[in-house]
């Protein structure tokens, strides 16, 4: 079966083909600007690249745009829409209503509009996302795939916040944690590769992009995670301040005279990694560089950013009481063997120790020393072939 798994953003739309007796990628590709001028398509399939500009009005443009791709005589891999078996979709925020995939119907997209307000900027998007895939498409299967639904194992003493009871029961304001589908998936791959059942280990995955978060699995189910009600909690993050005094926000406000969105959007969107640069670098790569240039402002955000993480992993093994192996992946836990090598340092007296030339890698590979007590593993993640096994599963 050929399914089609979807990643609906505000204006973009990143899809991929999978084609499931093989979990080989037929196709992958990106609608960008969607409602904006310079909208385009962009397609890898057959080793050839498939690029065009025309106007995506809204998300129905972008699917009937990613359906003639698809289907191109030169650049396409399929004949007609009758090949694609069911359609996954992404989903960032499913609340308390979805502790796992579930096929979309009516009640699940009532269930998705009501969890607008703990997702105001990512959950209308996907909601769109489904609703234009359904009209291009409207006999074919969907799934939705939640973000949310690993860490809906998180016992009561880990989600819930200091806060007034009423307001969790009101409000929902709780921890929900984020990245879920990559945490499920590197965890349930790391088992495989350490040849022990994933309900028989102790396992901190560390999922570090441009955001970022780690979360402590227990016997295959997380038990707890760094971000929270919103992926701003946490470790430091690109632009995200991550864990935070929530005093801060009035102070900024009555100080400045700025409102709370304002106050939140500094959080949001100026803090992390660019903040503590003092603006010039959100991304790692370029942290990196100006920190091993000796760059005062880079060296900081670079502390800072490694010794948030290694508090988190810290934390997780006494959650745990213990810790078999901690896995790193996405973006800069896969590919960097600086910043893992700054989290891991001072951790030897756990038991934990780094092999510096096996971490000189950006494949899947084992990285700790021989004389480690805990495996250490560079995992790449693939949220994409999770959410493809989920589909398949549920038709």
């Amino acid at each position: 079966m050929n399914i089609l798994v979807i990643n609906a953003g505000s204006s973009s739309l990143k899809y991929q083909l999978i084609f499931m007796e093989t979990e080989s990628i037929l196709a992958k590709g990106l609608c960008e600007r969607i409602g904006s001028d310079g909208s385009n398509i962009e397609q890898k399939a057959k080793g050839k690249l498939y690029r065009k500009e025309l106007p995506l009005r809204d998300h129905v443009d972008a699917f009937n745009a990613l359906i003639a791709a698809l289907t191109d005589a030169e650049y396409g891999v399929l004949t007609d829409l009758s090949s694609i078996g069911a359609v996954g979709h992404r989903v960032v925020h499913g609340g308390e209503a979805f502790s796992g995939s579930v096929r979309i119907d009516g009640a699940v997209m009532r269930a998705l509009r009501d969890n607008i307000p703990l997702a105001p900027l990512h959950n209308p998007a996907n909601i769109t996302g489904i609703e234009a895939c359904m009209a291009v498409m409207p006999n074919t299967p969907m799934i939705a795939v939640f973000d949310t639904a690993f860490h809906q194992t998180m016992p009561r003493r880990a989600y819930l916040y200091g806060l007034p009871y009423e307001l969790y029961e009101r409000l929902k304001i709780r921890r929900y944690g984020f990245h879920g589908t990559s945490h499920r998936y590197v965890s349930q791959r790391a088992a495989h590769l350490i040849g022990k059942p994933v309900e028989q280990l102790k396992l901190i995955t560390c999922h570090m992009g441009n955001g970022s978060s780690i979360t402590a699995v227990d016997g295959g189910k997380s038990v707890d995670t760094s971000m929270g009600l919103t992926p701003l909690e946490g470790v430091i993050m690109g632009t995200r301040s991550g864990d935070a005094d929530p005093a801060i926000v009035q102070m900024l406000c009555n100080a400045d005279g700025i409102s709370v969105d304002d106050a939140l959007s500094i959080f949001n969107k100026k803090s992390g990694l660019l903040g503590l640069t003092g603006g010039k670098y959100s991304d790692w790569r370029d942290v990196k560089q100006g920190a091993q240039s000796g760059e005062e402002e880079a060296v900081r955000a670079a502390e800072v950013f490694a010794y948030r993480v290694k508090k988190y992993i810290g934390a997780y093994i006494a959650a745990m009481n213990g810790v078999d192996a901690i896995i790193f992946t996405a973006g800069i836990g896969e590919n960097d063997a600086y910043a893992r090598s700054l989290i891991l340092s001072g951790l030897e007296w756990l038991g934990i120790e780094l092999d510096a030339d096996r971490n000189q890698t950006r494949e899947e590979a084992f990285i700790q020393a021989d004389s480690s007590r805990v495996k250490l593993l560079v995992v790449p993640t693939n949220e994409e072939l999770a959410i493809a096994r989920d589909t398949l599963e549920l038709v």
